[in-house]
């Protein structure tokens, strides 16, 4: 008889992700805010016929953006948890967090800027 554990296991994990991605999406508003920014490059990525590489880059700039929120958002939960009243410590970690969104998405603007500006640029 086959060992199914491993396959089982596997399954699990991904639904527990895809529901933890949901959770985030549908209760966090910086995510909520990031998502409809990926959905809206997206359309322009359609609209503006971007190359592979760039949608390479676009999606890879997307994902970490909105990984580096999801695990902010988890650093914030966390330091809630831990410590309810305002501490400059916790104060210090959750800014930290914050400040690796804030790279991520630096990233993604001047990625961003590099794939669209000549495009729009060339309408005027």
């Amino acid at each position: 008889m086959k060992d199914n554990r491993f396959v089982k296991g596997r399954i699990k994990s991904v639904t527990y992700s895809v529901i933890g991605a949901w959770k985030l999406l549908t209760s966090e508003h910086s995510i909520m805010v990031q998502f409809s920014l990926g959905v809206a490059v997206t359309i322009a990525g359609f609209y503006f016929d971007i190359s592979a590489t760039e949608w390479m880059l676009q999606i890879l700039a997307i994902g970490l953006v909105m990984a580096i929120e999801g695990a902010n958002t988890a650093v914030e939960k966390i330091c809630d948890f831990i410590h309810p009243d305002f501490n400059p410590k916790i104060g210090f970690i959750k800014d930290i967090a914050s400040g690796a969104v804030f790279f991520a998405a630096m990233a993604a603007v001047a990625i961003g800027a590099i794939i669209y500006w000549p495009k729009v640029a060339a309408f005027f």
